[in-house]
């Protein structure tokens, strides 16, 4: 690319072109070739560089007398008459490599020569005229593409407007699914029916051609075996005929036949003269009657002609008459046609009108039984509300109701095992004793001189128990008989009751205790009774 050249115009050519391309008005008829080669003029010069970059590059006027933002200069006063010039010059060293120049100098700008001028110049219209060229191409594809584009849209929508009513074609309504079915139904059925005939029927004709092909096979060889029997018998007949031998008999018969047949003929020589004469006479006369016949011959074809005629147009009033006919009975079927065929249709309005009368029947039917639906399903909702809130009360309770019950069983399966333990029973029975005896002596809880007197002394040798004063051993006794058989009723109800006993019982070692409590009452009542007997 960089070694490729372009064709050098002569000045001339260059201002005619510049006058009539570039430059406008007073401009271009002002131009003269002094002004741009020889000596040439800077400010022309530089106009008609800014009016080719004005048409190829789109640069402004303004763009030439622009500072640029990010350069701070103290005095711009200063600059003012370079700006345009570099500004120029800057514009022109980025155009004219695509017009295949690189050497362009700002020397061209300031003091230009005709040589390098001329040669700037030719390749920049040999630019401007490919780019106009080439313009009118893009203009052309640009053009054949909106149109494209266009007919590409118009073709997309009818497509689309296509596929939808195919789709409106192809989706089947909900009403005529039912129909549709049937009718599918019963096409694939006719094929199958129409398939089978087509079977049997060829079966059949397949039948029928290999019957005809052999009958017609068997007709050929007998056709070919009459044939050569003929062959045959033609030629013994020749054969016989040569060896027949005529008789002499034979031959006076057939002479007198002959002379019989001679004399006939004379006779009827003889005939044929007679009538000859007759039939000459008549030829003499022919002529008038040959006139008359011919008057006649021409009547008669007249008369033909009329009965032809008649013929013709009475097989046409005939035809025409079957034609009313027929049209009068067509009228005659159109009409109970029509009539039919209103009446169906009023049948079908009627019941399109019942059928629309039975929907809204329907449809207000529903609506209601939505209302009472919905009614009936409010009041369950809140019916489960209450249920709801009531079952989750339940199982709170039944929570409490277990955790009291759990909390009881712990309790009872302790009390089990304080029960099975001997040193936990002897005190049990320690405590009740001493109850019941502080109860019946009146002494108080806190006397320790009491709590001390029922326990063993651990220093005596004889480790004897001490009791209070007041008391006697029949008393004694007594008691300990009584908390005997109370312990062995403890022990019974220990043993039978379950572990898992109903909360609200009484029964448990709480009872237990309060029987033996009452027992023991009994027991103090019993010797108060002796001793005031005694």
């Amino acid at each position: 690319m960089e070694t490729m050249t372009f064709p050098r115009y002569s000045p001339d050519d260059i201002i005619s072109y510049l006058r009539s391309h570039i430059l406008e008005g007073a401009e271009a008829r002002n131009l003269v070739k002094g002004d741009v080669f020889g000596s040439p003029r800077l400010d022309i010069l530089h106009l008609i560089y800014l009016r080719i970059l004005q048409k190829v590059c789109g640069i402004r006027l303004e763009h030439a007398y622009m500072m640029p933002l990010n350069v701070d200069i103290m005095y711009p006063q200063i600059y003012e008459g370079f700006l345009p010039v570099c500004n120029l010059y800057i514009h022109m060293e980025r155009l004219l490599p695509m017009c295949r120049i690189s050497d362009f100098q700002i020397a061209d700008v300031l003091n230009p020569k005709t040589k390098r001028t001329v040669r700037f110049l030719s390749g920049i219209l040999n630019f401007v005229n490919f780019r106009e060229f080439r313009r009118e191409v893009y203009l052309e594809l640009q053009m054949s593409y909106k149109s494209a584009m266009e007919k590409n849209q118009h073709l997309e929508a009818v497509n689309r407007e296509a596929a939808l009513k195919l789709e409106k074609l192809n989706t089947v309504p909900v009403e005529h699914e039912a129909e549709i079915k049937q009718l599918t139904e019963s096409i694939r059925e006719l094929e199958q029916l129409l398939r089978q005939d087509y079977r049997r029927k060829q079966t059949a004709l397949q039948e029928v051609t290999s019957q005809k092909k052999t009958d017609i096979a068997e007709r050929s060889q007998k056709l070919s075996e009459c044939k050569v029997s003929m062959a045959t018998l033609k030629e013994e007949q020749e054969q016989l005929k040569s060896k027949i031998v005529e008789s002499p008999e034979e031959r006076k018969t057939y002479n007198e036949l002959m002379k019989e047949t001679i004399k006939k003929l004379k006779r009827s020589k003889q005939e044929v003269t007679e009538k000859y004469e007759g039939y000459r006479d008549v030829v003499e006369v022919l002529p008038s009657c040959q006139v008359e016949l011919q008057l006649y011959q021409k009547k008669m074809e007249i008369q033909g002609e009329n009965v032809e005629r008649l013929a013709s147009v009475s097989s046409e009033a005939r035809n025409l008459e079957d034609q009313l006919e027929s049209a009068q009975v067509e009228l005659k079927k159109a009409k109970t046609d029509e009539m039919s065929l209103k009446r169906a249709v009023t049948a079908k309005h009627e019941k399109l009108a019942t059928a629309e009368i039975q929907l809204k029947k329907m449809r207000e039917d529903i609506e209601q039984h939505k209302c009472t639906v919905l009614e009936h399903f409010n009041k369950v909702q809140e019916k489960r509300g209450a249920v709801y809130d009531k079952v989750m009360a339940i199982r709170k309770e039944i929570k409490q109701k277990k955790d009291k019950i759990e909390q009881l069983k712990d309790d009872a399966e302790e009390k089990a095992t304080k029960a099975k333990n001997p040193a936990f029973v002897e005190t049990v029975l320690q405590t009740l004793i001493w109850d019941h005896l502080r109860s019946w002596s009146g002494l108080n809880v806190q006397d320790k001189s009491v709590t001390e007197c029922g326990r063993k002394d651990p220093q005596s040798s004889e480790s004897r128990v001490r009791f209070p004063l007041g008391f006697g051993l029949e008393e004694v006794s007594q008691v300990c008989f009584h908390l005997l058989r109370l312990w062995d009723k403890l022990e019974e109800d220990l043993v039978c009751r379950p572990l898992g006993g109903d909360v609200g019982t009484e029964s448990g070692p709480g009872s237990t205790l309060h029987s033996c409590h009452s027992s023991a009452e009994e027991a103090k009542g019993k010797p108060a009774e002796s001793s005031a007997s005694g």
